[in-house]
C-alpha cells in the first residue's frame, strides 16, 4: 500500500512542499519512492508543478493520495482526468 504525501522542505517560515510517494507501511519521514512534483504556497499566487503522467501512472496502481494532496490535484486538474479515466474504463 503506497500514499502520496507532501513531504515539507525549506527553511523555517519558509515551507515548500515535495510530492513524494510512501509505503505506508515505513515510517513516515522514511525513503521516498518517487517525488513527483512540488508545492510552494508562499508567493501570490502559489506555484505546483507536478508531473501528471506519473501522479496518473500512481493513481492508476492504487496509490491513496492525502486530503492535502488529492485538493491540490484537484486544483491543477489531474484529479478530473484520473477519475474521467476510471469511470470510463
Amino acid at each position: 500500500m503506497v500514499n502520496i504525501k507532501l513531504a515539507r522542505t525549506g527553511t523555517k517560515h519558509e515551507p515548500s512542499y515535495r510530492f513524494v510517494v510512501l509505503d505506508k507501511r515505513k515510517p513516515t519521514n522514511g525513503a521516498v519512492i518517487e517525488t513527483l512534483g512540488y508545492y510552494d504556497p508562499k508567493p501570490k499566487q502559489a506555484k505546483i508543478d507536478v508531473s501528471e503522467e506519473r501522479v496518473l501512472y500512481w493513481l492508476g496502481v492504487g496509490a491513496q493520495p492525502t486530503d492535502s494532496v488529492r485538493n491540490l490535484l484537484k486544483h491543477v486538474g489531474v484529479w478530473q482526468k484520473f477519475v474521467a479515466g476510471t469511470v470510463s474504463e
